[in-house]
């Protein structure tokens, strides 16, 4: 049973998530919170598996509660609720721990869809906003530092594909059909290249790979 806790002021927000999440047998709203200080407390009392969080909110935003969620000892992954005017959001979102963005016009399968990957340790990027987003990302850090030169100079010429794949947005298993190979491994060579890079989730990757030119 996947823990989930939903963020957002608007009561009425928070109810039709919740009741898109119920009707999920493997899904369970665990707390609802309408900003980011009680957002902060829930998930220290409920120890949610993933977080739902609107990236605007009076008194403590999206963005900070998201830095609070993955400084607690057990943090939630964050999926970021977000809307076609808030790109310019999306960057300090991705550097406080974000790990998924969906509009909040998202339709329910897709919103349950986003949910049980995060759950599962995938990042997720809704398809409508992806290129959007990453285009955002892009602009507002278009060059690559030293760091991050060097590092991707050290990977391998695999390294560098599964890297572009990323950058596409493909999943585990579409990069392994992609690549002849099992999900599983796909899962490892991603992992050690999350590693390698010095990043923490997927959506970090996909917008290095997206700043050097390597989704193309």
């Amino acid at each position: 049973m996947v823990q989930v806790m939903v963020v957002d002021d608007s009561e009425i927000v928070r109810r039709g998530l919740s009741d898109v999440i119920e009707s999920c047998d493997d899904l369970h709203v665990v707390a609802e919170a309408w900003d980011g200080r009680s957002a902060v407390d829930a998930a220290r009392r409920y120890s949610p598996d993933v977080a739902l969080v609107d990236i605007r909110m009076p008194g403590m935003d999206g963005i900070k509660a998201t830095q609070e969620l993955h400084s607690l000892p057990f943090p939630p992954r964050v999926i970021i609720l977000t809307t076609f005017s808030e790109d310019e959001y999306v960057d300090e979102a991705v550097r406080a721990g974000a790990v998924g963005f969906l509009l909040k016009e998202t339709p329910p399968q897709e919103l349950i869809r986003a949910v049980r990957d995060v759950a599962q340790g995938k990042a997720t990027l809704d398809p409508a906003v992806t290129r959007r987003v990453l285009t955002t990302l892009a602009r507002q850090s278009p060059s690559l530092t030293p760091r991050e030169k060097s590092a991707l100079e050290s990977l391998n010429e695999r390294e560098l594909e599964v890297l572009r794949l990323v950058g596409r947005g493909l999943s585990n298993a579409e990069i392994g059909k992609s690549v002849y190979v099992t999900e599983g491994t796909v899962k490892a060579q991603v992992s050690r290249l999350l590693t390698k890079l010095g990043l923490s989730n997927r959506v970090q990757a996909a917008r290095l790979a997206y700043r050097a030119g390597l989704e193309h």
